[in-house]
């Protein structure tokens, strides 16, 4: 079987797109689903930065880390090589829907997951919990369902 990529993408990949791809990684090794590969890039990266403090005390509150992670920058050939695209926010969403492939968590699951760049403890840990159960949704409603033959 050919091999699938979920790509998040938020605006600086430092917060939401490397917890979202650490969290979906977890989610996706421990129900033994094979074949799906998760990263992340951000419309605006600083490359050479870092993940934020707050994203990786928030992951490490549940058991996850990201060594060695370095922010990406979006471009056409990673969306090229994803099977589903998927931005933190409905406006991530309009600002590359043209580039095919594209949703947001607010599609797929109600919400949108804002940005907690700058805030505190608690407000990573909720971002964290929100993206949590956005890939309990994405592994429904894209993972599964693409493995069974349904396409998005």
């Amino acid at each position: 079987m050919k091999r699938r990529k979920i790509l998040f993408v938020c605006s600086g990949n430092t917060c939401r797109s490397p917890m979202a791809e650490a969290i979906l990684r977890s989610k996706i090794k421990a129900r033994k689903i094979k074949w799906w590969d998760v990263s992340s890039c951000g419309l605006f990266a600083e490359v050479g930065g870092t993940l934020s403090a707050g994203s990786a005390e928030a992951l490490a509150g549940i058991g996850l880390s990201l060594t060695n992670f370095s922010p990406r920058q979006l471009s056409q050939k990673l969306i090229d090589r994803s099977y589903a695209v998927i931005c933190m926010t409905e406006r991530q969403k309009q600002v590359i829907e043209a580039c095919g492939k594209i949703y947001s968590i607010k599609e797929l699951c109600g919400f949108d997951v804002p940005d907690p760049y700058g805030c505190g403890a608690e407000v990573y840990r909720a971002t964290r919990d929100a993206i949590s159960r956005a890939c309990d949704v994405i592994i429904e409603k894209i993972i599964l369902a693409a493995d069974s033959g349904d396409d998005l």
